[in-house]
């Protein structure tokens, strides 16, 4: 991540500005960035110092006190931010000789351009809560403002040894040896205003790229792309009937086999609604009846597309979030006649449930009936296995770490036999006798979706997934709010969590993202029950998910009792 306050500098360095400027304020949005000059903001700074470069990186010694006077302060400008009378974040600015540089790299001066004008910036430091916010990106664009004013072209760093990619990439040149010890080890770099003077458009559109590398991705899709990936993605096209492409695309189906433990797939250029359609369309084809469940949206999906395809079923509908009993299920099947088929959604996107996909393949194998499952949200965030499941969707999103666009048909019995009766593109069939390319499918995508899998160690990833998940559901449960689904019937991918009246959802999503966390809450049915969904999907820790918790413990869940 970028933005931490362990950087210990920030992006460049700039001059002591003239007093009319440094007593300038600028308001951005609810906060105000400004030259620090009362005393209870150089409190705050000083208490900050501390907390970011003694209690996070350990560059220096504690004290009792808990405060830090950096050993330059009295040259240091500080460009500040400010909630009310709350300090989130700082930047100390110097053009005083010496640097704090100067004192760790001799010579300072030789590795640097002749004839600049040379300021010196540090202790880049942001709250807690605020590391995955616009703080960062305005506090950082107030001080190159700052810069560009002052007149100075040449700014030097002590670059945090760990962050070197994000210092290059936004034209930092490294220089001399590294320096400090420890956690604290830093690269010291350099950076000409010449750049920044040419367009401030062009600058600032590189930060808003920087700062957009700062978002915690919580919501079920699309969900974070490993750069791997990304770099498979963009490798050149290739046509759909090569020989390098049938391989690839070959060995892709044999990857979600063998992930998901079914005989044959089938992969669509479409969504997971796509991939429903084409359940759908086999089922057309079944003499019978048969039945569909719901305890969420997604469920009722399926009664709707099967409702598009005329089929004859009936239905096993609960409230939302509610577990469906295995007995009820039995009763329907033996009071429906015809019953050949039953359909189902193994992970309820809608509430996090995660219905039982073993009792439901014992209901149908002693009933002697055919399942079908949507497992568009559960490949890849829970244990699937497809043994003896007659059809099953799934896409190359959500829980396989892709990019989206790719969906698949999972199925175990044997060859698909094409009919005439349903759309082409619908026809499984179709593609089973064509080798799974019977039309156009993009090569990048399935090199994408070929590379995640390749990737892909599922045992681990589901046993990160279920300690985060476990933490941070007990974590919501102490701030006081509700989860739709006990843990025990629960996706862990998957945390539905209806707020109080008294708050609305959509406001609370988009402070969050405001905050730089990105949930869930745009849908029309989760905002009709005012819910809102943390979905960790991404690769996540606990270190990302922590800010998240401090922001939500600002709001009151709690039923205040008078």
């Amino acid at each position: 991540m970028v933005g931490y306050s362990k950087q210990g500098v920030s992006i460049m360095g700039c001059p002591y500005a003239p007093a009319k400027r440094r007593n300038e304020m600028i308001r951005s949005g609810l906060l105000e960035y400004k030259i620090a000059t009362e005393d209870w903001e150089y409190e705050q700074i000083y208490e900050m110092n501390y907390r970011t470069f003694v209690e996070e990186i350990g560059q220096h010694q504690p004290n009792s006190p808990h405060i830090l006077v950096d050993k330059f302060n009295k040259d240091n400008t500080y460009i500040i931010c400010l909630d009310k009378k709350k300090l989130l974040g700082m930047v100390s600015v110097s053009g005083k000789r010496p640097f704090s540089l100067d004192e760790k790299l001799h010579n300072l001066d030789s590795f640097l351009p002749l004839g600049r004008s040379i300021c010196e910036i540090r202790l880049l430091a942001v709250k807690r809560a605020c590391r995955y916010s616009r703080v960062i990106r305005d506090l950082l664009a107030k001080t190159i403002q700052y810069c560009l004013d002052a007149g100075y072209d040449l700014a030097v760093i002590s670059g945090l040894l760990r962050q070197q990619k994000l210092y290059r990439h936004m034209g930092f040149i490294p220089f001399g040896p590294v320096v400090g010890t420890g956690e604290a080890v830093f690269q010291p770099m350099y950076l000409t205003t010449e750049e920044l003077a040419q367009s401030r458009a062009v600058f600032a559109k590189r930060i808003s790229e920087i700062d957009s590398t700062r978002r915690i991705n919580l919501m079920p899709g699309p969900v974070e792309i490993a750069p791997v990936v990304q770099r498979a993605f963009n490798d050149l096209a290739i046509s759909h009937r090569s020989q390098e492409f049938l391989k690839i695309h070959k060995q892709t189906k044999q990857l979600l086999c063998r992930l998901v433990n079914a005989r044959h797939v089938e992969i669509l250029m479409g969504s997971g609604t796509l991939a429903n359609d084409v359940i759908a369309g086999q089922l057309s084809l079944i003499t019978g009846g048969g039945i569909v469940l719901s305890n969420g949206e997604f469920g009722d999906r399926l009664i709707d597309c099967a409702a598009r395809f005329g089929l004859t079923f009936d239905t096993y509908s609960l409230e939302w979030g509610h577990i469906f009993s295995p007995d009820d299920i039995k009763n329907i099947i033996d009071l429906s006649s015809g019953v050949k088929w039953l359909w189902a959604v193994h992970c309820e996107t809608s509430t996090g449930m995660l219905n039982d996909l073993a009792t439901l393949k014992n209901i149908c194998r002693e009933k002697g009936i055919l399942l079908c499952v949507d497992c568009v949200s559960s490949i890849g965030n829970a244990q699937v296995d497809l043994e003896g499941v007659y059809l099953a969707s799934g896409v190359s999103g959500k829980g396989l770490c892709s990019y989206s666009g790719l969906c698949m048909v999972f199925y175990n019995h044997g060859s698909a036999e094409s009919d005439k009766r349903l759309p082409a593109y619908l026809d499984l069939g179709t593609y089973s006798l064509r080798y799974g390319v019977p039309f156009t499918v993009n090569s990048n995508l399935i090199n994408a979706l070929h590379e995640s899998l390749g990737r892909l160690d599922i045992n681990n990833r589901l046993r990160q997934i279920l300690i985060l998940s476990d933490w941070l559901r007990k974590q919501l449960r102490d701030i006081g709010l509700k989860i739709i689904v006990d843990d025990e019937s629960a996706c862990a991918s998957v945390i539905t969590i209806s707020l109080p009246q008294w708050l609305n959802s959509e406001a609370i999503g988009g402070k969050l993202e405001l905050e730089g966390y990105f949930t869930s809450y745009r849908s029309k049915y989760l905002l009709k029950r005012n819910w809102i969904q943390i979905c960790p999907m991404s690769c996540l820790s606990k270190t990302d998910i922590e800010p998240l918790l401090s922001i939500l413990r600002k709001f009151s869940f709690k039923q205040l009792v008078p």
